[in-house]
């Protein structure tokens, strides 16, 4: 049992990332083929070379308004634009080069009843107005199968527990299904007042 549970972490990684090379190669590979040049792996590096130079053209001024166009014509197809549109976010919200449209912070809410909690990301912020007066709410996203299948609530912002951990901290969790879990998790304000206690002390 021992040799099994240390074993099987290795073999899905070698697995996964065996399975994800010959996923990527296999776009390239039947040109290769057709050509005469069976040499494996060439159709994962052209693959990878693919990739990069579509990010440098995509990183230009031309490059962004031919994506533009691209995305102004699949979002006027009926069916592919809600696909689109979602994938769209969940690429957006982990990639590097972060804006607007991405999961701003990661949020811990009451739910479904007092006593437990769910993990789930702030997308934005609407203000509810009533006879009482204007409420400030964050939309949370709390996802229910991975990242693309989930729930929208709207919470008072004063009720949204904002805990020290980054979007990726967040998707790794949510992915991981809890085993990336910290053994701690602080408000940002707690950790901040904490560091400036810190910072005092040492001072002192």
């Amino acid at each position: 049992m021992t040799g099994c549970v240390v074993l099987f972490p290795v073999a899905v990684t070698f697995f996964l990332t065996w399975w994800f090379v010959q996923f990527v190669d296999g776009f390239f590979s039947p040109l290769y083929a057709k050509l005469g040049v069976d040499i494996f792996g060439l159709g994962f590096l052209t693959s990878v070379v693919f990739i990069f130079l579509v990010g440098i053209f995509a990183s230009s001024w031309l490059g962004a308004t031919v994506f533009w166009v691209g995305e102004w014509f699949i979002k006027k197809m009926p069916f592919m634009k809600h696909i689109y549109s979602a994938s769209k976010q969940i690429s957006t919200a982990i990639s590097p080069d972060q804006n607007t449209t991405a999961f701003k912070e990661v949020a811990i809410i009451r739910h479904p009843r007092i006593g437990e909690y769910a993990f789930g990301f702030i997308t934005s912020s609407v203000v509810l107005q009533s006879d009482k007066g204007d409420e400030e709410l964050c939309s949370v996203y709390v996802p229910t199968n991975h990242l693309y299948i989930g729930d929208i609530f709207l919470v008072n912002s004063e009720e949204v527990i904002r805990p020290n951990l980054s979007i990726r901290e967040g998707i790794e969790i949510i992915v991981s299904g809890g085993m990336t879990m910290p053994q701690a998790i602080a408000p940002l304000e707690r950790a901040s007042h904490k560091n400036q206690s810190i910072r005092l002390d040492r001072i002192a």
